[in-house]
């Protein structure tokens, strides 16, 4: 693991536990060359979870791609990491028991549904973009449905 600070790759483990409900660890680890200490988690990675586009095409899964997104939805909301990070594993664990591919659609509304719960300004935000909103007329209509 190389150092966030001065990248040397000589970094040693100063402390693991298990975080995320055992299903991550978590690492402290030292750099000896400039002491900087940091943090890194070890998770199930899901590279054999396929994303199948709205055209047609297959890209592998990316968690920090879904998840900019979602904080971009977030921006400014009282929104925590961990809320975050409880979403993504639980929608995560959904997807891999599936066949191995999760249409772009599915995750979407997927994220949008647990949005909803979470902030609903978020939710509109991120409705926003999945669902393309071409004007100001779709907006107030994900707007009213919030309010039924």
């Amino acid at each position: 693991m190389h150092c966030p600070r001065c990248t040397s790759t000589d970094t040693s483990v100063i402390d693991s536990r298990l975080a995320e409900d055992g299903r991550a660890v978590r690492r402290r680890r030292e750099c000896p060359k400039c002491e900087h200490r940091f943090t890194t988690f070890e998770r199930v990675e899901l590279s054999l979870l396929i994303v199948v586009k709205r055209d047609g095409t297959r890209e592998p899964y990316a968690r920090a791609k879904l998840e900019r997104g979602i904080w971009l939805a977030c921006a400014k909301r009282p929104v925590t990491q961990e809320q975050i990070d409880t979403l993504l594993r639980r929608l995560e664990e959904k997807w891999a028991a599936s066949s191995g591919e999760v249409a772009s659609a599915t995750i979407g509304n997927d994220v949008m549904r647990e949005l909803k719960k979470l902030d609903k300004v978020a939710y509109i935000r991120f409705a926003s973009i999945h669902r393309e909103f071409k004007d100001v007329d779709e907006f107030k209509e994900e707007l009213g449905k919030l309010f039924k």
